[in-house]
């Protein structure tokens, strides 16, 4: 009588397992499971891309930096050079004016010298 009931409850334990890994085997082939499943994969994946490309952008600005300062010294330069002045020239027309401390500055020209736009 013993051995009846140990292997029907070892029947029903191992069909209840069975169920439930069946089951939930089934649930995770559904579409909606698949497509929840496959954006996951590809948000880490992307998370994954963008930290390695984050971390290779700065490994070769430290090294520009780097090799940079290598060719300063190299070369005997120690200072940053200024950048020059915008310039702006006045007209030369405008030299008989009364007003010689504000000189007339001379506009753009009106016609453009593309000829591509003619065509």
């Amino acid at each position: 009588m013993f051995r009846r009931t140990f292997w029907f409850s070892t029947g029903v334990a191992a069909g209840v397992w069975a169920t439930t890994k069946v089951n939930r085997k089934i649930r995770q082939l559904t579409p909606e499971s698949l497509a929840a499943t496959a954006a996951n994969k590809a948000l880490e994946t992307g998370q994954r891309l963008k930290d390695r490309a984050v971390g290779f952008a700065f490994d070769v600005r430290d090294n520009m930096a780097r090799r940079e300062a290598e060719l300063e010294e190299a070369l005997g330069i120690h200072e940053d050079p200024e950048l020059p002045a915008p310039r702006r020239y006045t007209a030369i027309e405008n030299h008989h004016s009364d007003n010689r401390s504000t000189p007339k500055y001379i506009e753009a020209p009106m016609y453009s010298y593309n000829r591509n736009e003619d065509h």
